[in-house]
């Protein structure tokens, strides 16, 4: 694999890898030392197949996550770092805006790691299910399934 050959591959495939270890770490920058040392070990590794590339790339960045995760033997805690819109609100308003979005959160972070994967990649990177099938090799109706379920988790636990 040429350095150009590199350059491109990691243009094309780095955020996608960061965002979905991001996805299960809930970890802006473990996220990111994860998704670099997976391009690091492709570098090492010098694959000759680049036509399966992406699922490499996958492969050992969900590895990784998992080996670090069993390192450190540490609860992943999800956090969105969604900010207020920086319109005016009434103090009420802002209260009631920060009780649903903590209730958001707490339900977010007690979804199945599955189905919060599906429903991340979906309302985050705005992937359609095939696309979401296809990172994950799973069928696009597990994928339905899991987003499925996601969502009456998640409206069961809001409340509405």
């Amino acid at each position: 694999m040429t350095r150009a050959q590199f350059k491109d591959i990691f243009d094309h495939h780095f955020d996608s890898v960061r965002n979905y270890i991001y996805y299960r770490s809930g970890d802006a920058e473990t996220a990111t030392d994860i998704a670099q040392d997976a391009f690091l070990r492709i570098w090492e590794k010098q694959p000759s197949d680049l036509s399966h590339i992406t699922g490499l790339l996958f492969k050992i960045a969900n590895d990784q996550f998992i080996s670090q995760y069993r390192r450190q033997k540490v609860m992943s805690k999800f956090q969105l770092n969604s900010r207020p819109d920086q319109i005016s609100r009434s103090p009420e308003d802002q209260l009631v805006f920060e009780e649903l979005k903590n209730r958001y959160e707490i339900a977010l972070a007690s979804l199945p790691e599955k189905q919060r994967t599906v429903f991340l990649m979906s309302r985050m990177d705005q992937l359609k299910y095939h696309e979401i099938a296809d990172r994950l090799d799973l069928s696009v109706k597990a994928v339905e399934k899991r987003m499925n379920l996601a969502l009456a988790f998640l409206k069961q636990a809001i409340g509405e």
